[in-house]
């Protein structure tokens, strides 16, 4: 019998107090900067490690000269600082090795700081330069702004809403795969959120461009910040009401509908490292994991 525990959502959770009355305060940050302030240390944007399997922490002592610092909040009386990695063109926006083992060793606040870290610094190193006039901006407000040094335009770090849902039909659960998964991976179906659409909207528009089904009812079930590079993934359920699949070769690489016994099996597997009978489940870490748990929970009598 799958067992449903209440699981904490990847990256959410962090122990920091994000503090927002002490960014606007420039004061106030440069005298929380002494000897208990706390450096997160990273690797460009990867985490640094400890040997016992922790976020590894330094002091400003740390700091290079002209480094870009950004308060990241308070824990406890500490202050937690992260320094902006100089940009790296050749650097991939997804998740490498070092933030996979992550996830697997870190506890859910400490995952969580890094990964609100990761996120933010990423978003500077990006956008060094107006997006209106093309001159270099500046950090303001402890590093949750950037302001332009010529025209004063004022840039705040962005995230980007993704949809990620879950379709049923018949008891059956509509799951898809990219070429990039694992063999036999299938996940939850996913898209950015287009301007001028609500979640609702856009969950019926991504479904049916991928997979050529019309949705109903879609309902909310829980969300995941994911900072790779910036995503508020947007866990949703909605219901089909025909089962004809039309795939878009461009996005899927395969989209297929899985019994519950199917679904149940590849949360099992996934527990020790399996790929189920039908198919493989997306890991522990993504929300769309926490959907098709969810799923699973709500067909028990």
């Amino acid at each position: 019998m799958l067992r449903t525990p209440t699981t904490p959502i990847a990256f959410a959770g962090s122990h920091i107090d994000r503090a927002d009355h002490v960014r606007a305060d420039p004061e106030a940050i440069a005298g929380l900067m002494g000897p208990r302030a706390r450096l997160l240390k990273l690797d460009g944007l990867d985490p640094v490690m400890t040997a016992s399997g922790g976020l590894a922490w330094g002091t400003l002592a740390d700091v290079g000269p002209g480094a870009e610092l950004v308060f990241l909040g308070l824990d406890g009386d500490a202050a937690c600082f992260v320094q902006v990695p100089a940009p790296d063109p050749e650097g991939s926006p997804h998740a490498g090795p070092a933030s996979w083992n992550a996830m697997n060793v870190l506890d859910p606040g400490e995952l969580a700081a890094y990964g609100g870290a990761r996120a933010l610094v990423g978003w500077h190193s990006r956008h060094r330069f107006c997006a209106v006039c093309g001159h270099p901006t500046v950090l303001a407000k402890g590093g949750w702004q950037r302001t332009c040094t010529r025209c004063g335009a004022e840039h705040f770090p962005r995230v980007d809403p993704v949809t990620i849902m879950t379709v049923e039909y018949d008891g059956k659960l509509l799951l898809g795969r990219q070429p990039r998964f694992p063999a036999g991976r299938y996940s939850a179906l996913a898209g950015f959120v287009e301007p001028g659409e609500t979640i609702e909207e856009a969950v019926a528009r991504e479904v049916f461009e991928e997979a050529g089904v019309r949705v109903r009812d879609v309902a909310y079930v829980a969300s995941q910040p994911w900072p790779f590079p910036s995503s508020l993934m947007i866990g949703c359920h909605a219901f089909a009401d025909d089962p004809a699949i039309t795939i878009d070769v461009t996005e899927l690489e395969d989209v297929r509908w899985f019994t519950r016994d199917d679904v149940i099996d590849a949360l099992e597997a996934v527990e020790n490292g399996e790929v189920g009978r039908a198919f493989g489940a997306p890991p522990r870490h993504a929300v769309a994991h926490a959907l098709l748990r969810w799923w699973v929970a709500q067909g028990r009598p």
